[in-house]
């Protein structure tokens, strides 16, 4: 059985040694999410970083990342869900993971691709300047902001706001939860806590938008490989009108600035809900990270 270890914050440049590595992965590979979402644990073996996660009670293993051969790599997670007495599922296969593990391993998985779980990559600059015809309904929210709030202000996230980084998220979630009783935050609100009480160890920065003390918008995000950041939180006071593409703009313009390597803005996954993937198809994606995961046919995994 693999020996898997609780993740740490402290140990982010470590993990970042083989999370950064050439492929392009999705937001599952970012290291804030690996501490801040769910239950998930990490081995090192065969020069490979191989993961153990948990979420809403279904275990699964994502791809590993590492250098060499994956074959004995792979032949451990089999092993190690045989041990465990639960079904060997892999997440976060791309195109050339998948093909991979059918070579491995012919006819030996079923593989299942959703949309829902495909990332949403964006060009900085386009986040950043909304130029062109196919932003012009963006400008236009954008502009209300500013006419709405001309007085706004724009602070990075830091020990002397987050107490009203924290209210506004509070109140964000009463409003959310009376009208969407069905949806379940709880693993969300678990997850920004751990954001905010961590910040600096993950390696996360943000932005909170002000007007005169009340605070409209804020968004977090970090590094998830060499040229792209991930966006991981985003939330705007109800009612004020223009702040979510107000603050998507500003923490673009803010990134670019303060990250002259960032090419890419990773605005992760629409997990299938209609409203979300119209609003990520809105701001045009350069690019998807399209994803899928993979089950082990003698499990005999219902999905």
């Amino acid at each position: 059985m693999i020996d898997f270890k609780p993740i740490c914050p402290e140990s982010r440049n470590y993990f970042n040694k083989y999370l950064f590595g050439g492929t392009e992965r999705g937001c599952e590979y970012s290291f804030a999410n690996l501490f801040l979402w769910g239950r998930q644990k990490a081995a090192f073996i065969f020069d490979h970083l191989v993961l153990f996660s948990q979420f809403n009670r279904q275990t699964v293993y994502p791809f590993p990342v590492g250098n060499g051969d994956k074959k004995p790599v792979l032949d451990a997670i089999i092993a190690d869900s045989k041990e465990r007495g639960i079904p060997c599922r892999i997440t976060g296969l791309l195109k050339n993971d998948k093909d991979l593990l059918e070579e491995l391993y012919p006819n030996k998985f079923h593989y299942h691709c959703d949309m829902g779980g495909f990332d949403y990559v964006y060009d900085i600059n386009d986040l950043a300047d909304l130029k062109g015809k196919k932003y012009h309904s963006k400008r236009n929210h954008y502009n209300k902001f500013l006419q709405t709030f001309p007085n706004f202000r724009i602070e990075e996230i830091n020990a002397s706001n987050t107490n009203a980084v924290k209210k506004m998220v509070e109140e964000w979630y009463i409003k959310n939860e009376s009208e969407n009783s069905k949806s379940d935050f709880l693993m969300e609100k678990v997850a920004i806590k751990k954001a905010l009480e961590n910040r600096e160890n993950l390696g996360i920065f943000g932005l909170v938008l002000f007007n005169g003390e009340t605070v409209l918008a804020i968004t977090m995000g970090s590094k998830i490989s060499h040229n792209t950041v991930d966006v991981h939180f985003e939330k705007a006071l109800p009612g004020a009108e223009g702040a979510y593409a107000a603050i998507n703009c500003e923490f673009a313009k803010y990134i670019r600035k303060n990250l002259p390597e960032i090419e890419f803005l990773n605005r992760e996954d629409d997990m299938g809900i209609e409203g979300l993937r119209k609003s990520k198809l809105s701001y045009k994606p350069h690019h998807m990270v399209e994803k899928c995961w993979a089950c082990l046919k003698d499990d005999d995994y219902e999905y």
